[in-house]
């Protein structure tokens, strides 16, 4: 038999069976103010929820600004934004932060140079899911490289998740953000670096590619790889021997092994 007894209600009139999310998220604004300031004081915004059918116009300047300045802004149902709010007045919208602050291009190969090192970098794709991100820091700063790049747009940023999953790796790994991946593969080619893209029918295997020099590999979106306009600007399509079933590998785990093909060439 279902229960359709209502749920408990204290004098305040709060249902009191609603527990709060498990583990506040760094850098989580809620209400109009929290946001509004950070987007005054050049504060990088990640992601902005803001309440679905909203016809509130102060609102919907303010998601307007926030995506503006590169944010991505999702319409959810209000009550994903009550089960989010820790302040329980979130107003209508709430904004992830980004934890750290992004680095440039020219930043990345910089850090190359003053170490004396042919640059190594890691570029994502407009990867989705921020444990993978967090994974490839991690595996990125474990093998030396001097910084991951990634896209403003339809990609997850450095968000609490993110720096949780890269096991404290996003405090010491240089992250540039750029407004477009192509673009930022035509800079990095005029400053001499060599592009490797990777996909499952690259046109040669990863130990045939010199990953001696200046080299950025590109690491494709979860679902459908590197897109297409990406895949034309790299100078070459590479893949991973795979000896199973199954044809392919979680991108954070390719990132990984290129990133240490790269370790062994370079000694």
């Amino acid at each position: 038999m279902n229960d359709k007894r209502r749920p408990f209600r204290g004098k305040s009139g709060i249902d009191r069976r609603q527990e709060p999310p498990a583990e506040e998220t760094e850098g989580q604004l809620e209400g109009r103010n929290a946001l509004q300031e950070a987007l005054k004081s050049g504060r990088t915004i990640d992601k902005v929820f803001i309440a679905e059918g909203n016809t509130d116009r102060a609102l919907q300047h303010l998601a307007a600004q926030a995506k503006e300045q590169g944010a991505v802004v999702v319409p959810v149902d209000r009550r994903k934004l009550d089960a989010m709010s820790f302040t329980r007045a979130h107003q209508g919208i709430i904004a992830l932060a980004a934890a750290h602050d992004y680095c440039t291009l020219d930043e990345l190969l910089e850090e190359a140079q003053a170490r004396g090192e042919a640059p190594l970098l890691v570029i994502c794709d407009e990867l989705s899911d921020p444990h993978n991100l967090g994974a490839i820091l991690r595996s990125a700063e474990c093998a030396g490289a001097h910084g991951v790049i990634i896209p403003k747009r339809r990609s997850v940023g450095l968000t609490a998740t993110v720096a949780k999953a890269s096991a404290g790796a996003v405090e010491y790994m240089k992250v540039a953000r750029v407004t477009n991946i192509s673009a930022a593969i035509a800079q990095l080619k005029q400053k001499g670096v060599w592009v490797y893209g990777t996909a499952a029918e690259g046109s040669i295997p990863m130990y045939q590619a010199d990953l001696t020099g200046p080299t950025a590999i590109v690491i494709g979106n979860e679902g459908e790889g590197i897109s297409p306009l990406v895949r034309k600007n790299c100078d070459v399509m590479v893949h991973i021997p795979m000896q199973g079933r199954i044809s392919s590998l979680n991108a954070s785990a390719a990132a990984a092994i290129l990133l240490y093909e790269a370790v062994r060439q370079r000694r």
